[in-house]
């Protein structure tokens, strides 16, 4: 596996396998295209890194897809940030935006609340796997009660997916140009072994043991009795923020400070990029949704409808005659 450091690894994910631990994974490393997403909203910091987060979170799940179509993550909670939606287009495409309750904001930063789970508070977390029009949609869904999106993370795939999954974010900002430029990063390994049975975990007890003593049988969180796994397990857990945020270094060097002495295999990286689905004839579309009354209603000072997306915050301006036409044309 190469270690030399390299540059041009920013925006991009590297898939990886550890053949004698018998897991896969992926690791994202988010530069320009994170700080263009934050930077463009001017969000408060801590909205920035958890919507930071959260979309580090979506690049990791969703360059696994092996078609074409969306991976979406929604949360709606009763915390400061009461909705977040980062969305994933196959292959390399995505977008973000997070809501901000301001009054909540203002008393969690009084009161120093101001991790992830904090912030979300309680509510649920979907993730949703669309194919198009032409299959079902997939739609797996976990409460969030005030855990950071790591922990909620494993529970997904701990009640959706069945397999024993580790999940390490982080997201900071590195001052270049005599800004700060926001950084996210991520890791993902997944237990995948040929054999069934060793997804299986022990299900006899221990026996007696002192009270306020912990059991572990030899089990993880998911509930394995494997070596493999647990080794694996613990050598993702880790992993520091500086080193999923360094901009010095690469992927490469990351995976072979963790698996040098098993040895990991890389894969070819996938670019990705920030990039909104919004388009005039969508927003055209959607217009022509509402009842007559509503777009009534929209029509502003200017004699205009006019809507910005919520995602990159670009204006689109319509004619009423321009909605109305296609109204009565049946398009």
């Amino acid at each position: 596996m190469a270690a030399d450091v390299t540059a041009g690894f920013d925006d991009s994910v590297l898939p990886f396998a550890v053949p004698d631990l018998d897991v896969r994974g992926r690791v994202v490393r988010l530069g320009a295209s994170i700080d263009t997403v934050l930077a463009r909203h001017d969000y408060p910091e801590p909205v920035s890194r958890v919507l930071g987060e959260a979309a580090a979170l979506t690049v990791l799940l969703g360059t696994a897809l092996k078609f074409e179509g969306r991976f979406q993550l929604q949360t709606k909670s009763d915390g400061a940030i009461p909705m977040m939606v980062v969305d994933f287009t196959a292959p390399d495409n995505f977008r973000a935006v997070a809501h901000i309750d301001e009054a909540k904001l203002v008393e969690a930063v009084a009161l120093d609340q101001l991790s992830t789970g904090d912030l979300l508070g309680e509510g649920h977390l979907a993730m949703t796997i669309d194919q198009g029009s032409a299959t079902t949609r997939y739609q797996g869904i976990v409460p969030l009660t005030r855990q950071s999106l790591e922990e909620a993370a494993h529970q997904y795939f701990r009640q959706s997916e069945q397999i024993p999954t580790r999940v390490r974010l982080a997201v900071g900002t590195v001052t270049t140009g005599g800004r700060p430029h926001w950084r996210a990063g991520g890791i993902l390994v997944q237990f995948m072994p040929h054999s069934p049975e060793r997804l299986r975990a022990a299900d006899i007890h221990p026996g007696d043991v002192p009270e306020g003593h912990e059991i572990l049988a030899g089990n993880d969180p998911d509930g394995v009795s494997d070596d493999a796994w647990m080794e694996a397990r613990s050598l993702v857990e880790t992993v520091e923020d500086h080193e999923l945020l360094d901009p010095t270094l690469a992927s490469e060097r990351l995976l072979y400070r963790l698996f040098h002495e098993r040895g990991a295999r890389v894969f070819e990286p996938v670019v990705v990029h920030e990039a909104c689905r919004c388009s005039r004839e969508r927003v055209l579309s959607m217009l022509r949704g509402f009842s007559p009354e509503d777009r009534k209603a929209m029509i502003a000072d200017d004699g205009k409808l006019g809507v910005t997306c919520e995602f990159c915050s670009r204006r689109y301006s319509f004619e009423p005659s321009e909605v109305e036409q296609g109204v009565t044309s049946g398009l």
